[in-house]
This record gives structure tokens, C-alpha cells and sequence, in this order.
């Protein structure tokens, strides 16, 4: 069992910057996919990065270029770093583990959830 707590969203204005981390539990943080997906009021959960064990990082083509994610399996952490926000990045962020590897841009593949962090961007 994995558990996932997101921290570090808040209140930012269009074009600030913010980091988001997930910490997790457990002793195989290294072995998992680790996902950063959002869901806006009233829309679907949508992919946003993605990054694997091997380190390999994926993006959705809206945050592509302003959006970094990262990790540190020393920390079990995993990092999503936003620059550049506008007011449509406003969202509740989940992160989501995934044991060993599958298709990263859909949520169904991952096997675990943080209950996630809300991100308001204000024009």
C-alpha cells in the first residue's frame, strides 16, 4: 500500500510560479510511475506529467514548456514545478503512483491516489 500527500498549492496570480510536492510512503518509491493529474469544477480528471522509473518525463501538450516534474527517490517525493500559470491551470492537483509501467496519460493505470491540492490562479 502506497500512500501519497500532496502539498504546495495555493493562491498564485497569472504568470507566478509555484511547486507542487507529493511525498509517499512505503520502501519502493523508486520502482513506481509517478503522475501529476488536475480536475477543474465541472470538467474531467486530465492528464498533466508524468515522469517513470527510469526518469523518462512526459507532458501534456498544454503545460509543456512551463511545467517540470521531478523526483527524488532518496525523499519518496515526487515534484511538479509550474511556471508561467494562467488562470486555466486553476484545478485540484492529484498526484497518482503507478506500479512498474503502462500507458501514463490515463488515470485508470495508476493503482494509487493523494487526495490532492487545490491551485487557483487569478487574472
Amino acid at each position: 500500500q502506497v500512500q501519497l500527500v500532496e502539498s504546495g498549492g495555493g493562491l498564485v496570480q497569472t504568470g507566478d510560479s509555484l511547486r507542487l510536492s507529493c511525498a509517499a510512503s512505503g520502501r519502493t518509491f523508486s520502482n513506481y510511475a509517478m503522475g501529476w493529474f488536475r480536475q477543474a469544477p465541472g470538467k474531467e480528471r486530465e492528464f498533466a506529467a508524468a515522469i517513470n522509473d527510469a526518469g523518462i518525463t512526459y507532458y501534456a501538450d498544454s503545460v509543456k514548456g512551463r511545467f517540470t516534474i521531478s523526483r527524488d527517490n532518496a525523499k519518496n517525493t515526487v515534484y511538479l514545478q509550474m511556471h508561467s500559470l494562467k488562470p486555466e491551470d486553476t484545478a485540484v492537483y492529484y498526484c497518482a503512483a503507478m506500479v512498474g509501467r503502462g500507458y501514463y496519460y490515463t488515470p485508470t493505470e495508476y493503482n494509487y491516489w493523494g487526495q490532492g491540492t487545490q491551485v487557483t490562479v487569478s487574472s
